[in-house]
């Protein structure tokens, strides 16, 4: 895609996120999501690893090589005319550099890093480990000229017997998140819990993203609750394979 575009879009993903409190990106896996998306209304997408994957018949978690990956979201990128957001996973073993490069050249204009290492056995980065890779995606997108939007997410809630206990920690991460230069983080798997995300909606100055049911959620909920950003992972392709099993079972033989 032509830089200029690229940057353009990035530049109004970053105005989008000013705008809408929260703003909500759906989580699409294919041209025929992302237009239909668009269609609907929104004005800008994210591209999710688990219903990407489920599309290609992959595994999520690193299932697929970046370069898959790359050839995958592509088409769907430039099938719509609005910023697309990537979910990265873990990165793929790539060097931040790489990555962000990879992500410019196919028009991506923001991107999801999270801090579960699948490539090396599920092992979760440090602290520091984690802000230094977001620190390193930072400036490889300073450098390409692209205000990249990046989403530092942690899997601290979803790997704790007791999400409430590691709550310090998290909080501790996320302030190390943005301060190596994430536009927003997303705890993950906290959505139904609104002590806990007020608190770090509290904690940080940067959007916290929050995963929402398109179907069970509020968006209002969220909004109150300070939630600066939503996607919806796996769940809106998940709510979608529930209404086309409803609506395709009484012709099943």
């Amino acid at each position: 895609m032509d830089l200029r575009i690229t940057v353009e879009r990035a530049q109004r993903l970053k105005q989008l996120h000013a705008e809408y409190k929260p703003l909500v990106l759906p989580t699409v896996w294919d041209s025929w999501s992302a237009r239909t998306a668009v269609d609907a209304g929104f004005p800008a997408l994210t591209i999710g690893s688990h219903p990407l994957a489920d599309s290609r018949g992959a595994g999520d978690h690193e299932g697929q090589t970046f370069e898959e990956v790359l050839a995958a979201v592509r088409p769907i990128i430039a099938s719509v005319d609005v910023p697309v957001s990537v979910d990265l996973e873990a990165g793929y073993g790539q060097k931040p550099a790489d990555l962000v490069a990879g992500l410019v050249e196919v028009g991506g204009v923001g991107l999801n890093i999270e801090d579960t290492v699948h490539s090396e056995g599920g092992r979760v980065r440090s602290t520091q480990e984690h802000a230094q890779y977001v620190a390193g995606l930072r400036a490889a997108a300073d450098d390409a000229g692209v205000p990249v939007w990046i989403n530092g997410r942690t899997d601290l809630f979803l790997h704790a017997e007791d999400a409430s206990g590691v709550l310090d920690e998290a909080v501790e991460r996320l302030r190390a998140l943005e301060q190596a230069g994430a536009d927003s983080v997303y705890p993950v798997t906290i959505q139904d819990d609104d002590d806990l995300l007020t608190a770090v909606t509290g904690a940080v100055g940067i959007p916290v993203n929050s995963t929402a049911h398109p179907v069970k959620h509020d968006l209002e909920r969220f909004r109150r609750l300070g939630v600066g950003r939503i996607t919806y992972g796996p769940l809106l392709q998940f709510a979608m394979t529930d209404a086309m099993k409803d609506m395709l079972r009484r012709w099943a033989p």
